[in-house]
């Protein structure tokens, strides 16, 4: 500074100003993105509605070598406070091939008769009763010619306007071997 009272004040000239590095930036954003990404997907898919196929599908041509019988019905509530329903059944084997897997179309319906509720799932065997009863895939267990088992459909929820009648369950696809 001048101690010259004439010169008047003097200013001080700013330094150059620092480049700003956009890179830490560009990364915290980006694994922002990737992260709310995730969480969409992770819930889209964890909590998808389910399949449904139309009601004028094809039953699987090998479907008539698998009647169900013993049909029975539950409720429970879960966790959360809300219903869940049971069916239980048997299905035999009554074809010449090993069969690996079964999807299932069930048909609720409500008091007109017209379809309330209509999914698509794949049949679970039920391979223990005790403590709990526990499902697998028919592919754990596949059914050999002549063999029978105990299956089980869960739904989370059911339509408000159903009949409370048995579903129609139809078998719109087979594998086997």
């Amino acid at each position: 500074m001048s101690t010259d009272p004439k010169a008047g004040p003097q200013l001080i000239r700013p330094s150059e100003a620092e480049k700003r590095n956009w890179l830490p930036l560009v990364i915290a954003a980006a694994i922002v993105l990737a992260v709310v990404a995730g969480l969409v997907l992770f819930y889209k898919h964890g909590k998808s509605a389910p399949t449904v196929t139309p009601i004028t599908a094809a039953l699987d041509p090998y479907a008539g070598n698998l009647p169900i019988s013993n049909l029975h019905m539950s409720e429970s509530s879960n966790l959360a406070g809300s219903k869940v329903t049971y069916v239980d059944g048997s299905i035999t084997n009554t074809g010449s091939r090993t069969v690996t897997g079964i999807a299932v179309q069930v048909l609720f319906r409500d008091p007109a008769h017209e379809v309330a509720q209509n999914e698509t799932h794949q049949m679970n065997i039920i391979r223990t009763r005790e403590p709990y009863i526990d499902v697998e895939p028919v592919s754990a267990a596949p059914l050999k010619p002549g063999d029978s088992a105990d299956f089980r459909l869960i739904f989370d929820t059911v339509a408000q306007d159903w009949d409370g009648a048995f579903p129609e369950i139809r078998i719109i696809h087979v594998d086997s071997k």
